[in-house]
């Protein structure tokens, strides 16, 4: 099994890409270990010291670490706890708890959340995606669309400058009723 990886915007994320599916659909984000006991991937890399956050995607794997620690120390344990895990043939999930993405939204403006929605699952998440990351759509209030960041996306320095000049901007353009973007935290 030869595993890839890849550079992120975030420079303390790294992706993985397994040469397999890791997730047949959905993602599914652990920021931290205390949330992934029902992911044996993500149980064995936060085994690593040093690492803060496993996000899984379709075909990748994006983890985080700490700043204190230099990616040429956990990049090769981190290898090994992904080699190992396809190897066992254990589930990736137990049951379900990974999301297709978006928040439900009912209400008046239900129309104009599909409209964010598409915009978002058509040009927005596959572009993410190749940086080892997701965002999702979490809700819509008197012109303000809140989204959340996963995987490379938390945290990342540039995250800012691409919800505001990027994704803003998109929203705006196709959308008049969308003034601004914020980020949460879930």
């Amino acid at each position: 099994m030869f595993i890839q990886t890849e550079s992120t915007p975030n420079p303390a994320t790294l992706k993985f890409l397994p040469g397999m599916t890791v997730l047949e659909t959905g993602t599914a984000d652990f920021p931290s270990s205390d949330v992934a006991g029902n992911s044996p991937l993500a149980k064995r890399i936060f085994a690593v010291e040093g690492v803060t956050g496993v996000f899984l995607g379709t075909d990748f794997v994006t983890v985080t670490k700490t700043e204190s620690v230099e990616w040429d120390h956990v990049k090769p344990a981190i290898l090994g706890a992904v080699m190992e895990h396809f190897q066992s043939g254990d589930a990736v999930l137990d049951g379900e708890g990974h999301s297709a993405g978006h928040a439900d939204h009912d209400g008046p403006d239900s129309e104009i959340v599909g409209q964010i929605k598409e915009l978002l699952d058509t040009r927005v998440r596959p572009a993410v995606a190749q940086d080892g990351g997701d965002i999702t759509f979490h809700g819509f209030d008197r012109g303000v669309v809140y989204l959340h960041m996963q995987g490379a996306c938390a945290g990342c320095p540039s995250s800012t400058l691409t919800l505001k000049m990027g994704i803003e901007n998109l929203l705006r353009h196709y959308i008049p009723e969308v003034v601004e973007v914020r980020p949460v935290a879930v």
